[in-house]
């Protein structure tokens, strides 16, 4: 069965004519090519280490930088270790890490967001200039600096980047809230006695969920990118635990003898974050009403 028949079965699924978004979403190549290289990199992540067929510790003293081949299929590097074992658990460490920045800094950067967006005044002025005081410094300087105050773990890993990406949703967050707070429903509920924090909550938030899940999906590719730099720089996670950064910037030392022990973790990385970037953009056309209407019109 070719790949347009399968494609074809597939929007015709029974009921998916009564859903313009969602068959345009599955429609679209790009965007369903980025759901399979993110539920990929999640399946990896979730039960690759456990079918992983080496120990990604183990030392094999008879098969250092051993290249791809049936007994280790992505080769092994330096000491001896399966790089395939390593790159399945790097991906549960990098996107357990990466899933935690994006919760830690939606939750902050979304409250801080709402209170300077629906309040405005004096609070709205002195929470953005931190805010803007934040996102002036580059994102991988600003983690850097972070870590090396705070000492290089996963914890201190952790709160950096939040830190980094907190502007990005409250900034978002506020902007989408101010076009709100005024809005005849916002203004009706307030009329009816609603409290702010009920009206917030109920009102405002659902409203302006589409754009921070947009939001959410490409920093979720950010977080990657800056966990790989700060650990290919030896200041994210610490050995012996397994990371893309990490083996990346083990493997560059070998690039001309055994290539296969930089390219896998660089693969690896540049996979999964095409992969978050493809599916934002499509999640973006999905949750876009003005692209669901000009749909519903044809």
């Amino acid at each position: 069965m070719t790949v347009a028949r399968c494609k074809l079965l597939v929007v015709r699924l029974p009921g998916l004519e009564r859903f313009p978004a969602l068959r345009r979403f599955v429609r679209d190549r790009a965007a369903m090519f980025g759901l399979a290289l993110v539920a990929l990199a999640l399946a990896a992540a979730t039960i690759g280490p456990e079918v992983a067929p080496y120990d990604p510790a183990a030392l094999h003293v008879d098969a250092l930088l051993v290249g791809p081949g049936s007994r280790f299929w992505l080769g092994t590097d330096e000491l001896g270790r399966d790089l395939l074992s390593r790159v399945l658990l790097g991906a549960r460490v990098s996107l357990s890490i990466a899933v935690g920045v994006v919760s830690l800094a939606g939750l902050a950067g979304i409250s801080f967001g709402l209170v300077a967006g629906y309040f405005g005044g004096r609070l709205d002025a002195v929470l953005m200039r931190c805010m803007d005081a934040i996102f002036a410094f580059p994102a991988v300087l600003l983690a850097l600096a972070l870590v090396s105050v705070l000492g290089a773990s996963t914890r201190n890993l952790v709160i950096a980047i939040t830190l980094v990406y907190v502007p990005v949703f409250a900034r978002l967050v506020r902007g989408l809230t101010q076009q709100l707070r005024s809005e005849l429903y916002v203004e009706a509920a307030r009329a009816l006695g609603a409290s702010d924090a009920r009206i917030v909550v109920a009102h405002i938030l659902p409203n302006i969920s589409a754009p921070i899940i947009v939001q959410a999906t490409v920093i979720l590719a950010y977080a990657i990118l800056v966990e790989a730099a700060m650990s290919f720089l030896g200041l994210g996670v610490q050995p012996p635990t397994p990371t893309w950064g990490g083996m990346l910037a083990a493997g560059k030392g070998f690039l001309e003898q055994s290539p296969w022990v930089a390219i896998v973790p660089g693969l690896a990385i540049m996979l999964t974050v095409l992969g978050f970037n493809l599916l934002g953009d499509g999640v973006s056309d999905l949750l876009d009403p003005r692209l669901s209407q000009e749909v519903g019109g044809r």
